[in-house]
């Protein structure tokens, strides 16, 4: 049954399903707009608030770390309730954490409505895929996965540009005023549109215990991480904080399989295919992400670049993304996961290794032409990749592979900032202490951290590689 009374032949000479990618293609645009503007911003509101830097960097980290805790449970209530349900309960969300952080009197108040925008986030992030995969057969599932992201990197290319043009124009409260109307139109299709359907674990209960264990854990684990470097690795804090995690989250593996309908269902990960999928998508995650915070700090602290100008050269990165990842997608529909995904983590690991070789005098196209190429081995990546673990989950659990696929992703950009962030600074402070020109220091530092880099490409791409080939990749999906 559809949402209200939408034809099933669909709209203008197009299918249901198509209107149901286009829907899910305006709330990914939504998402990664915001997450690119949001970044060029934080300097106005600093300046606006007159914060500190300390408390104006958690309007990006309460985020992140709200979405990472969160993206399983609500895949799994997806499962539960229903994927069209939490999805468009979330997109509602994010409108009004939207709205609210753009009258936010404070600093303070702007946090805590980031953190309502997160909550949203990972509802909507935990079951797009989920529902995209229910509405098209296994055949097609990779080529209709890759123009959902390409919508994603659309909007990374358009949000820092946008940002900036908003920003000096009408203040940075518009930007957060944007997503009011892009996201009532999203809701209203997605309303529209999405089928109705009897979710598939519907008879199930959902795992409080289990998601309170894991809310613990990893909010405790990405603490830990996200101000290791602060307060130092060893402080009593931070070494606490981490136990905590540790505590929680052997407490909550252990009760997960003591339950008939666990929130994380560990059956998935034995399969060869979910499991090599899933970890060579948190290592790759970390590798680009982390690459794409220490770009910048290369363009602009190392090289004097202007923050536009630097911005100019980093599109370089999504915009290839764009292109490859539909046709990666589509060719991953023909030919499985393992070929592609694994190429593209082979062309991540040579370009991170090109990355490496950027010094003082590097010209404009030594530094595009390997961002370029970064986004291609991305592209080329993802489609295929998040496909076979869609593929290899059964029907009753699709939110939850979903959620795992988003939590993989956003676990890999807080390791990748704090990893790239921990090595650069301390390879920084070794080599300052003997050179007297602190340039020389910063590009020898930058050098090594993409070294390490290129090590974490090496397991990532033997972890694509050893992943096999089965009949996970091309299971039948049922259509609910």
């Amino acid at each position: 049954m559809n949402g209200l009374s939408f034809p099933g032949h669909g709209w203008l000479g197009m299918e249901l399903q198509w209107w149901v990618l286009i829907t899910l293609g305006i709330g990914s645009f939504m998402g990664a707009l915001n997450a690119g503007i949001v970044n060029i911003m934080l300097p106005v509101i600093r300046q606006s608030f007159g914060a500190d830097l300390s408390s104006i960097e958690w309007v990006l980290m309460a985020y992140l770390l709200t979405l990472c805790i969160l993206l399983l449970s609500f895949g799994r209530l997806g499962d539960i309730l229903g994927y069209k349900r939490v999805y468009i309960a979330g997109l509602l969300t994010f409108i009004i954490g939207s709205g609210l952080c753009g009258i936010s009197p404070n600093e303070t108040f702007l946090i805590a409505a980031r953190v309502g925008q997160a909550i949203g986030a990972a509802m909507v992030v935990s079951n797009a895929s989920a529902i995209l995969t229910s509405q098209f057969p296994a055949e097609q599932r990779g080529q209709l996965l890759g123009i959902q992201l390409t919508a994603g990197y659309l909007g990374l290319l358009v949000g820092p540009a946008l940002g900036g043009y908003l920003t000096d124009l009408l203040g940075w409260r518009s930007v957060f005023f944007l997503n009011l109307p892009i996201g009532l139109v999203a809701a209203a299709m997605s309303f529209w549109i999405i089928p109705s359907h009897r979710p598939a674990g519907a008879r199930e209960s959902f795992d409080l215990v289990g998601a309170g264990a894991m809310t613990i854990g990893m909010g405790a684990l990405l603490l830990g991480i996200s101000k290791g470097q602060d307060l130092g690795w060893t402080s009593p804090l931070i070494l606490g904080v981490i136990a905590l995690s540790a505590i929680s989250l052997v407490f909550f593996l252990r009760f997960e399989r003591s339950l008939s309908y666990a929130m994380l269902d560990l059956g998935l990960f034995r399969s060869r295919l979910f499991k090599a999928a899933t970890a060579s998508a948190f290592l790759n995650y970390l590798c680009v992400f982390s690459a794409s915070f220490l770009l910048p700090f290369y363009l602009m602290q190392g090289r004097s670049f202007t923050p536009s100008f630097a911005g100019l050269l980093i599109t370089a990165q999504p915009l290839a993304m764009a292109m490859v990842a539909p046709i990666s997608g589509y060719l991953s529909d023909r030919m499985g996961s393992r070929l592609l995904s694994t190429s593209g983590s082979v062309i991540i690991l040579i370009t991170l290794f090109a990355l490496r070789n950027l010094g003082p005098e590097s010209n404009v196209w030594e530094i595009v032409v390997p961002l370029f190429c970064l986004g291609i081995g991305s592209g080329l990546f993802v489609s295929p990749n998040t496909s076979a673990i869609m593929g290899s989950a059964p029907p009753n659990r699709q939110g939850v592979a979903s959620g795992i696929v988003a939590t993989a992703r956003s676990l890999g950009m807080v390791f990748g900032v704090a990893i790239g962030g921990a090595v650069l600074s301390l390879q920084i402070a070794l080599r300052a202490a003997g050179q007297a020109e602190s340039q020389l220091a910063f590009f020898g530092a930058f050098q090594d951290t993409f070294l390490v880099l290129s090590i974490i490409a090496i397991i990532a791409a033997s972890t694509s590689l050893v992943r096999g080939a089965g009949d996970e990749e091309t299971r039948p999906r049922f259509v609910h």
